[in-house]
């Protein structure tokens, strides 16, 4: 832990406040009327997710936390953890499967995903924007339907729904993006 002036606080840093753990979202420094500037802050608790406001003034100290963003490669899962392996050092780091939330289903094996560290600590941890998945189910394609009149619902190999064209069948293999299972093309090859 480092201890800097409230003012240095900028976007994407990490402070430890009231013995919990915030991202910095935004920062604006506020010069009132008279007396001393004001730093407002809004920042996400770590842990819970939640938002807060905070004001400090220009002198007060935070304690900023070292924060380290490391490439690790997904080995498998073992209960409710995530077991990843440093593709350089060949050591192994668990991390609770919650660190994916809904995004968990897009996790395979062997895929490369990028770890924030927090003090040597896992505490997000993010995947490949995009994965190639197999449709395993696919509604057949309503007669006189256009092309252009929407998708049809699909299932995935991986258990989640999506959307895919009309033209997309049962045992092809779709590119997805893994922020919110939308479709992107049909995989090539």
């Amino acid at each position: 832990m480092a201890k800097m002036q409230a003012n240095q606080m900028r976007a994407g840093m990490v402070i430890e406040f009231e013995g919990q753990r915030y991202t910095i979202i935004r920062q604006n420094i506020m010069i009132p009327g008279k007396g001393n500037a004001i730093i407002q802050v809004d920042m996400r608790n770590i842990k819970t997710g939640a938002k807060k406001d905070q004001r400090w003034r220009t002198a007060d100290v935070v304690e900023r936390l070292q924060t380290e963003d490391k490439e690790f490669n997904f080995s498998y899962a073992e209960g409710d953890s995530l077991i990843l392996m440093d593709p350089e050092s060949y050591e192994q780091t668990t991390v609770h499967k919650d660190i994916l939330g809904d995004r968990l289903p897009f996790l395979v094996e062997n895929m490369p995903v990028q770890v924030r560290l927090i003090e040597g600590e896992p505490v997000a941890m993010g995947l490949p924007e995009q994965v190639t998945l197999e449709v395993v189910e696919a509604d057949p394609v309503v007669k006189g339907q256009t092309a252009a009149s929407s998708y049809k619902p699909a299932m995935l190999s991986n258990g989640v729904k999506t959307m895919v064209p009309p033209f997309v069948t049962t045992g092809e293999r779709v590119v997805v993006k893994t922020e919110d299972a939308s479709y992107v093309e049909r995989a090539k090859g």
